[in-house]
């Protein structure tokens, strides 16, 4: 596994590692609507031009992208998904620590997420706390997730 910074050219491809693992495994815990409003298959140009102006990461393995994320200059992770053949083998955690990294550099005293359901237990298995409940409404579709906190002060990366 080779851990990388993103690039603008990675775009597609990250595009559709997000689609097939919301797909497959966000649809655990969403119903189809909201799978479809969520990752929709014509993608938000805007949503995703993002990554160019934040602190984004890739994993590969055997040249192909198995994970990517991203966090913003405020300390929000904004994109942290693993491509759905691949769960579980450390690779998201692989980016986490990666993303904590720069915002100690930053410095951040805390990073945030935006947590679907589906990945509650793996922030929480990071140190991360749930702060609230939200809802927002998505291409005309409610969905559920959870706003979460992690302090980067005197702790260590698990």
């Amino acid at each position: 596994m080779f851990l990388r910074p993103y690039r603008s050219v990675d775009k597609r491809i990250v595009q559709k590692l997000f689609y097939d693992t919301v797909h497959e495994i966000n649809a655990r815990d969403y119903s189809p609507d909201q799978i479809k409003a969520w990752a929709p298959e014509i993608p938000d140009r805007e949503g995703w031009s993002r990554l160019d102006q934040q602190y984004a990461y890739l994993v590969e393995y055997q040249r192909q992208i198995v994970g990517f994320a991203s966090m913003n200059d405020d300390g929000l992770i904004d994109y942290l998904f693993v491509h759905k053949d691949f769960q579980n083998k450390g690779i998201a955690s692989t980016l986490l620590k990666q993303l904590e990294r720069v915002a100690r550099k930053l410095p951040r005293d805390n990073i945030y997420t935006e947590a679907s359901i589906t990945a509650r237990g793996f922030f929480e298995a990071k140190g991360f706390s749930v702060i609230s409940a939200q809802e927002k409404k998505l291409n005309g579709v409610l969905l559920n997730y959870l706003i979460m906190k992690k302090s980067l002060l005197n702790v260590k990366s698990k």
